[in-house]
């Protein structure tokens, strides 16, 4: 058993190597993209309003904001996209798809990813604190190693996962993904909430609303979101 001691730590050592080597690898290649996501953010929300009528409103104009190292913020009209990348590196879950393609059958390391997500709230929640509100996971952005990628969310062209490992993620399909999820966002409206869950409600939450305007809100509270709850144009 001693004699097999040397060669298993051999085997550990090699893979706490392979590993480390290949999720730092990720964790940089994602960090690169999301600096240029944020650059394209903010060069997308100064085109865009530099195209918007002088004679609009303030608060339909772009809005863009640099929250730190993880997250950036995009607002427009009665909507913020928050883009946040998680600083850990995952990997897909057995059951999804993407083990099936020749890609991650032939390296396995490929399909260790950083990821970017894309949330809708209202910009009311984050003006005034309403902790309880609710946002809307609308994409989420997956990077591998070698800057493939593969795309989740709504309407989102680059969703297919066939496609990962045949393409790279550049500024052209960053634009893309952001410009997808701003037109979902503009077409996902609030809906009144059903009256059941709205007609009792406490002392705190009034004088909190008086206060704040803090009763709980979301797009579809109370309602199943589901990836058809918005028709296409």
């Amino acid at each position: 058993m001693a004699a097999d001691l040397p060669s298993r730590q051999q085997d550990i050592l090699d893979g706490l190597n392979n590993k480390s080597h290949t999720k730092l690898k990720v964790y940089n290649q994602t960090m690169e993209v999301f600096n240029q996501l944020k650059d394209i953010l903010n060069e997308m929300s100064n085109d865009l309003n530099d195209l918007l009528d002088n004679t609009n409103d303030r608060r339909v104009r772009l809005e863009y904001r640099d929250r730190g190292k993880f997250e950036a913020e995009l607002k427009f009209a009665d909507d913020v996209l928050i883009f946040s990348m998680h600083s850990d590196v995952f990997q897909f879950d057995r059951d999804h798809p993407v083990w099936k393609t020749d890609f991650v059958k032939n390296d396995i390391t490929s399909s260790y990813c950083g990821v970017i997500s894309v949330y809708n709230f209202l910009s009311d929640s984050l003006k005034y604190n309403r902790i309880e509100d609710l946002g809307y996971l609308v994409a989420r952005i997956f990077v591998n190693k070698d800057k493939f990628f593969l795309v989740e969310g709504k309407r989102q062209k680059n969703k297919v996962v066939s496609t990962f490992g045949k393409k790279h993620l550049g500024k052209e399909e960053m634009v893309s993904i952001i410009e997808t999820a701003i037109l979902y966002t503009l077409s996902f409206d609030l809906l009144v909430p059903p009256f059941d869950l709205v007609k009792v409600a406490s002392v705190e939450q009034m004088n909190d609303k008086i206060e704040s305007a803090k009763l709980q809100t979301g797009k579809r509270m109370g309602y199943k979101y589901n990836s058809d709850d918005v028709l296409e144009d």
